[in-house]
């Protein structure tokens, strides 16, 4: 039955597909940017996508393990669309995630994420909220360290987006923490990382703008220019301006 379901999934991502211009077909790959040579994206709105997997999970009334395995299968496509089918038809068994199914989502970022938006959809979808749980704080913190240290670009960037999506859920954040993870993502020169940073330090600014715009301000010498345009973006017009200018 897995087999079946996959393909059926695969079918009709493939025949619901869009009739994209050339153009438009363009500026969607440029905009995720897949580091995948053989990558294929068809153009499958998320919500909709989303909407289909939700319809296979009630009409074949999935168990876990029968969709976790799906989800693996569709998440080591070379198609962005299947990818993320995986990744929500995953979702929608949040309550029986375990360390272990940490783990196995670790294990095929390397060889099967191939852009930033299969990174954060996973991660903030999926990791960030299990991470976010009562009592799932210790995992949460060996979790972000060891992804951190990762050879691999998207482990790393998942490390932030984990990060910045347990600051959502709690709507605070530990500024010793956090600032001392940023020191050590730093040194990184991807763009995907720096706009990570970025985006996480644009998340802690609004439950303390404050602390982010001395931040920034202390730091704006030595912080990538993309770190602090993205860092700011949601200060006020006038502390934004101070952090930008030369």
């Amino acid at each position: 039955m897995i087999n079946k379901i996959t393909e059926e999934i695969r079918d009709y991502l493939r025949i619901s597909a869009p009739q994209l211009t050339k153009e438009q077909k363009t500026r969607m790959y440029k905009i995720i940017n897949s580091n995948n040579p053989r990558f294929i994206a068809y153009g499958n709105k998320h919500s909709e996508i989303e909407k289909y997997v939700k319809e296979i999970h009630i009409k074949y009334d999935l168990s876990y393990t029968e969709a976790f395995e799906i989800s693996q299968r569709l998440i080591k496509s070379d198609i962005h669309d299947e990818k993320i089918g995986g990744i929500f038809l995953l979702n929608r068994f949040k309550k029986n995630f375990t360390h272990e199914t940490v783990r196995i989502m670790r294990e095929l970022i390397p060889e099967n994420f191939d852009s930033w938006a299969i990174t954060d959809t996973t991660m903030i979808r999926v990791i960030g909220p299990f991470l976010g749980k009562r009592g799932n704080e210790g995992l949460a913190k060996e979790i972000i360290s060891k992804w951190s240290n990762s050879d691999n670009l998207w482990v790393r960037r998942a490390s932030i987006v984990i990060l910045l999506k347990l600051i959502m859920l709690k709507k605070e954040f530990e500024e010793a923490y956090v600032f001392e993870f940023i020191e050590k993502m730093i040194g990184s020169p991807e763009d995907y990382i720096q706009k990570g940073i970025g985006w996480l330090l644009k998340t802690c600014s609004k439950y303390n703008p404050d602390s982010i715009f001395n931040y920034l301000m202390d730091n704006k010498e030595k912080f990538p220019r993309l770190i602090l345009r993205y860092g700011s973006e949601k200060l006020p017009k006038e502390k934004r301006t101070q952090i930008l200018k030369k």
